[in-house]
């Protein structure tokens, strides 16, 4: 088998601060690819720790592509953390109980449906990522961002809350390589072109075998 096998939890030698997220992540709400790594400083059970507010009952999900990396202490902040925000108080006065506990009769808290992060995406440190978050195939998130709306792909997005910084490539090579999803091309072909994948001959790519 050509290059690291993707049911390995640790594909470093010696390194348990690194890991293919999809062997040490197991919920049913949450659906990692593969080669999709997680780097923590400290260890790698942080990452589910990160995924904020993600209750059950609630039923969203947490969806990420394929050959992802994402930095130590990047936060996904899920539905489960919406309060009201058309009513006089946001004040979540039903999950108290004792008298409290019809207070959402016929009413529902905001949700945002389920965030997906596309493939081949980098996560920079710290980022956040809010409820119901889209974020294209090829993006880049800078160190530190908030990511309160969608992410085109192969946009390079920062700040609190994050903008748009530049596109990596025109629209018609992003059109081209959304396209050739590469990530999708088996492992032996991946293997055979990783430097066409780490270089910028877009032409070469679409001519690889």
């Amino acid at each position: 088998m050509q290059g690291p096998d993707p049911a390995t939890a640790f594909p470093l030698k010696h390194h348990d601060k690194l890991c293919f997220l999809k062997n040490i992540i197991k919920s049913p709400n949450i659906s990692i690819g593969d080669y999709t790594y997680y780097d923590d400083f400290k260890s790698v059970d942080n990452f589910r720790k990160n995924i904020r507010y993600h209750f059950d009952f609630v039923g969203d999900r947490l969806i990420i592509g394929k050959f992802c990396m994402i930095a130590s202490d990047v936060q996904f902040i899920m539905n489960g953390a919406n309060h009201l925000t058309n009513a006089i108080s946001s004040y979540p006065f039903a999950i108290f109980g004792q008298g409290w506990q019809g207070a959402m009769e016929g009413k529902a808290y905001p949700a945002k449906g389920d965030t997906h992060i596309g493939n081949d995406v980098w996560l920079g440190y710290r980022a956040a990522i809010m409820p119901g978050v889209q974020i294209g195939d090829g993006a880049i998130v800078a160190a530190y961002s908030v990511i309160t709306k969608d992410v085109p792909p192969y946009t390079i997005v920062g700040g609190n809350p994050a903008k748009e910084v530049r596109r990596r490539f025109s629209d018609t090579d992003i059109a081209r390589l959304l396209q050739l999803r590469w990530w999708d091309w088996p492992i032996d072909k991946i293997s055979r072109n990783v430097q066409l994948l780490t270089s910028n001959d877009l032409d070469a790519l679409e001519k690889a075998e």
